[in-house]
């Protein structure tokens, strides 16, 4: 599966998964605008570069820009701080912290490793997730949803990624998606 279709498929089931939190967020008008430098509001500026970093891992820049491109990391922080209740802010935080630790300092690692401990540590989430052992959704799995809705409610992620047509033309019901080729933004 390539990125691209990765992208469409998370697309989809993100109108089935958005927690009360981030579609709260959306339907209260924020949305990801890229910015040329990312001040954090309610991050700090180490725990604001690992959330851009994490961001930028799970959506890399290819032939279509990157979250970082479409200020994913500025749409997380403002969510967080306007959107999350305290409860949920703190949760996010300590997962955060936890996440940092247990690379034993994320931001220190090269690359290559950076991209493999977001893959241990998500894969190890979806299991806890799927055998119950885990009640709360992990940091990882809540970091992939606020990118994945950042980047998609973004210009570029709605225009450049899913199928987007301003005026769109006759209805057509129960088309098969290999006929549109995309899912569809609005």
């Amino acid at each position: 599966m390539n990125r691209r279709e990765a992208l469409q498929r998370a697309g989809l089931v993100l109108g089935y998964a958005v927690s009360a939190p981030v579609l709260a967020g959306v339907l209260k008008g924020c949305k990801a605008a890229p910015e040329l430098t990312f001040k954090p509001d309610f991050f700090n500026p180490d725990q604001a570069a690992i959330v851009s970093e994490v961001a930028e891992i799970i959506i890399p820049k290819t032939d279509t820009p990157g979250a970082k491109d479409v200020g994913v990391p500025g749409f997380i922080d403002k969510l967080v701080k306007e959107c999350y209740s305290k409860e949920d802010q703190d949760r996010f935080l300590a997962g955060l912290k936890e996440f940092d630790e247990g690379a034993d300092d994320f931001m220190d690692l090269d690359h290559d490793k950076q991209v493999a401990y977001v893959k241990k540590v998500h894969d190890e989430a979806l299991a806890a997730m799927k055998s119950g052992a885990s009640k709360e959704r992990p940091f990882i799995l809540k970091m992939k949803e606020l990118t994945l809705v950042g980047f998609f409610t973004s210009e570029p992620g709605a225009t450049q990624v899913l199928q987007y047509e301003a005026v769109p033309g006759a209805y057509r019901g129960c088309v098969p998606l290999s006929e549109v080729g995309k899912t569809w933004a609005t």
